[in-house]
């Protein structure tokens, strides 16, 4: 008796399956709900279908033959070979024809299509098998493996570490429509669990929530809600898969007006991120989403799974929309990966350039990119009650920035024939402590040396700065200056400061126009008495954010 023989004498009752003939492999592959046929190059496999599928929110295009859009197990329940319980489908890829015709069978309406170009056809798969009788003895189960408590210490150690130098709150917008099914859903969650797990979640680092993008979209978690990388990771793995359309535009909508408020815990000073996962393409029109992220400061950024094939282009609303939807698009933004399998090389760098802060530019704008100086006349001229109507009129202009930190800064010298620093860039990070830091600044009165005044300026409040954002001076005198001002203008011009030239009843024209940077008319300002001043304020605004916008580019 052969050892094979007396191997399954000696083991019990065996069921031996064959693979069919024609049959690619002995074990089916198993896919999604909403798998088509398109992902597969094979011209002959075995698939298996999944139980309860929702055939209904399933598309499939043509009868008996179907176009290779159609998903694979709805064309399955439809021609009759498995039933809504699933199983193992032959699927034979077919050339593309023309006329695909619709039909209702089994629950199912098929759909017409003039054209595609490639099909595919369903067939049950029969299968032999060889019994051998003797009684059984036990049955081997395999297990999976599970990490070692070495290995989890590591990772939880990780996880606890807090990212300081990483500044963001990140909404992460999840595909959970129809088109990945809960296998690739898992697959993405992974993904996002392991940018998470090296992100350091932190309040003194990044933040992390979740929106689903789906028919309609929902908010899973927001910014507050957990903050460590322990619980952010816990909660990640307990979304539940929602099904339906992949509308990227409604879920970015949605995100952009109801996910960042402060009440939600975002926090002032700190970049805005969108991250958009999409398995596919998106089922809505995104662009005017995207402009009012822009617009409201939104660093969006998508990660593309599964692009369409050529065949599949036709069914793509905007086969742009991948540039239309990021912040900005120069390469930064995006990833482009061919399948959820091939995602871990894409982890580490994605995490890195979510705690990029120089480079979320979409976050930077006028208002919270701009070192703000001010260069306030004290000189005996001035007087008082003119000099309170001076710091109200400096308070008027600051009160729209975004101080912080890693936002505005604003700092402010007097001088007379001496110069003063009431206060660096570096002293006070909130909007409230500089304004009460304005309104305590006492009158010096003297004369006035304006040129020497913008030289100290230039080398002892702004050449200390070290941060990235746009230097701009604004100069207020109302009289004229004891010594020259356009050397030291031009020096402070070439150094990088836009300045603003504000006089006010005796201020020197000549000298107002020296000191202003170019366009003079856009930066040179005069009006006859101190109570005019603040008229000018929003002509001050609108050339600060024009003037980043230049600089920006």
């Amino acid at each position: 008796m052969s050892v094979l023989r007396m191997t399954i004498f000696s083991l019990g009752v065996l069921t031996f399956t064959w693979p069919a003939k024609g049959e690619q492999g002995a074990v089916p592959i198993s896919i999604d709900c909403g798998t088509r046929a398109t992902h597969y190059e094979e011209d002959l496999v075995d698939v298996l279908c999944p139980p309860s599928c929702d055939h209904s929110r399933l598309s499939v295009w043509g009868s008996r033959v179907y176009a290779s859009v159609s998903s694979v197990c709805a064309a399955a329940v439809h021609s009759g070979v498995i039933n809504t319980l699933g199983g193992v489908v032959r699927l034979q890829k077919l050339p593309g024809q023309e006329n695909y015709q619709a039909s209702s069978a089994n629950g199912i309406r098929s759909l017409s299509l003039p054209r595609w170009m490639s099909s595919f056809s369903v067939s049950k798969v029969e299968r032999q098998a060889l019994e051998v009788s003797g009684q059984p003895k036990a049955t081997i189960v395999p297990t999976v493996a599970r990490p070692t408590k070495k290995k989890a210490a590591k990772i939880g150690k990780k996880n606890s570490m807090v990212n300081k130098e990483c500044k963001a709150d990140i909404a992460f917008l999840l595909d959970g429509s129809w088109n990945l099914g809960k296998r690739r859903f898992n697959l993405q969650k992974n993904f996002v669990v392991r940018v998470t797990s090296l992100l350091g979640v932190g309040l003194q680092g990044p933040l992390v929530g979740i929106v689903q993008v789906s028919e309609n979209p929902k908010t899973e978690f927001i910014l507050k809600e957990f903050t460590n990388s322990k619980d952010v990771i816990n909660a990640i793995k307990n979304v539940t898969y929602r099904g339906g359309s992949t509308n990227v535009g409604k879920a970015l909508l949605h995100t952009t007006e109801s996910f960042f408020t402060s009440d939600k815990g975002t926090r002032t000073g700190y970049p805005k991120v969108i991250v958009v996962l999409v398995d596919g393409w998106p089922s809505d029109e995104t662009e005017r989403a995207a402009n009012l992220a822009r617009e409201s400061g939104m660093n969006v950024f998508i990660v593309s799974v599964a692009k369409a094939l050529p065949e599949e282009q036709k069914l793509v609303l905007d086969p742009n929309y991948m540039e239309k939807t990021v912040c900005k698009n120069n390469g930064l933004f995006s990833y482009a990966i061919p399948n959820w399998f091939g995602m871990y090389k894409f982890i580490k760098p994605l995490a890195q350039r979510l705690c990029s802060y120089s480079q979320m530019t979409c976050s930077r704008t006028c208002y919270n990119s701009i070192n703000l100086g001010f260069l306030i006349d004290g000189s005996s001229s001035v007087g008082d009650v003119n000099f309170r109507t001076v710091l109200s009129f400096i308070s008027e202009i600051v009160k729209p920035f975004d101080i912080h930190q890693i936002g505005a800064r604003v700092g402010a010298v007097q001088f007379t024939y001496n110069q003063r620093t009431e206060f660096d860039f570096g002293e006070y990070l909130t909007k409230d402590a500089v304004l009460n830091a304005v309104s305590n600044i006492r009158y010096w009165s003297g004369g006035t040396a304006t040129g020497e005044a913008i030289t100290y300026t230039t080398k002892n409040l702004f050449g200390k700065l070290t941060n990235n954002n746009i230097n701009v001076l604004i100069v207020i005198t109302d009289g004229q200056s004891y010594d020259d001002v356009r050397a030291p203008a031009t020096v402070a011009h070439q150094s990088g400061t836009i300045i603003y030239s504000v006089g006010i009843s005796w201020a020197m024209q000549n000298e107002l126009e020296a000191m202003a940077s170019e366009p003079k008319d856009s930066h040179k300002f005069f009006v006859r008495d101190f109570p005019m001043v603040n008229k000018i304020v929003p002509d001050i605004h609108k050339g600060i954010c024009k003037d980043y916008l230049a600089a920006t580019k």
